[in-house]
């Protein structure tokens, strides 16, 4: 194992392990000590990795409190703050959603469905913009204050620099922001479509993120709703089996694919 201060290799395997049961290494020229966390943003947590990368993970997924998480918790014995499911969110969140974001990369359709819903930020109503493909995969979100046609470039020239692709068909409701948005960043390249009913399986989609954050009771800053969102959408598009709309998937199938992907995004955080 690398040492994580001197970059070294030739580090020496420790006998004893550190209370929550990771190896210690030893470098014999700098002389100090590490162990399998330090250098990551788990090192000096008070719990194991598992138990944090559990609770961040009920966090953007359930609708559950920073109380609620940290009362659970404690009825298994483990004694931390709401405000530590804050800092243990705010550090991996991110990890998670920036690592997915490359995996999916190039791997969404060329057909894109547009479209925004609202949250309260700082007291304010906010626009989240999203965008799925024709199989309801996700493509990307955006938070923005203003809905307009800058907001609306922003979005699509994020989603572009995350999934790599140009679409060939995006469809959208009938805002006046969309059309000359498309233009000065797609020109002809796409086809724009408008209708009130094309659109109605990312109307339903909506409905993940508003349920998750409804009983949060809005947020307290842009970078923290941003954040969250983000990784809310990420982790739940990962979660959710890719398939062609209304295929059918057996349940134990379903849950054997659930199974598979919570420990790939265990591993992201470990090698984080």
């Amino acid at each position: 194992m690398r040492c994580p201060h001197c970059s070294s290799t030739a580090t020496t395997g420790r006998s004893d392990r550190t209370a929550h049961g990771y190896r210690r290494f030893r470098y014999h020229e700098c002389g100090r000590g590490f162990n399998e966390r330090t250098g990551s943003v788990l090192n000096r947590l008070q719990l194991s990795s598992d138990v944090v990368f559990l609770i961040v993970l009920w966090r953007l997924r359930f609708k559950l409190s920073l109380r609620d998480l940290a009362e659970i918790l404690l009825l298994r014995g483990l004694v931390f703050s709401h405000e530590a499911v804050r800092d243990w969110e705010a550090k991996l969140a991110p990890l998670l959603a920036d690592a997915l974001r490359q995996r999916r990369r190039g791997k969404v359709g060329r057909s894109w469905y547009v479209d925004e819903t609202y949250l309260k930020v700082a007291g304010q109503w906010q626009y989240l913009y999203r965008a799925i493909d024709s199989d309801g995969n996700l493509v990307d979100v955006y938070l923005s204050a203003t809905h307009n046609q800058v907001a609306a470039e922003a979005f699509f020239r994020s989603a572009i620099e995350v999934t790599g692709i140009i679409p060939e068909t995006i469809t959208t409701d009938k805002h006046s922001g969309y059309p000359p948005a498309l233009d000065e960043v797609f020109g002809d390249d796409v086809e724009h479509r408008t209708s009130k009913f094309k659109n109605n399986h990312l109307e339903q989609d909506h409905r993940g993120v508003k349920g998750r954050t409804r009983p949060m009771r809005g947020f307290k800053s842009p970078i923290s709703a941003a954040r969250f969102c983000r990784a809310h959408d990420e982790v739940r598009s990962f979660l959710r089996p890719a398939t062609r709309r209304k295929q059918h998937i057996p349940a134990a199938r379903r849950r054997a694919i659930h199974v598979q992907r919570v420990a790939a995004l265990r591993d992201m955080i470990a090698v984080a």
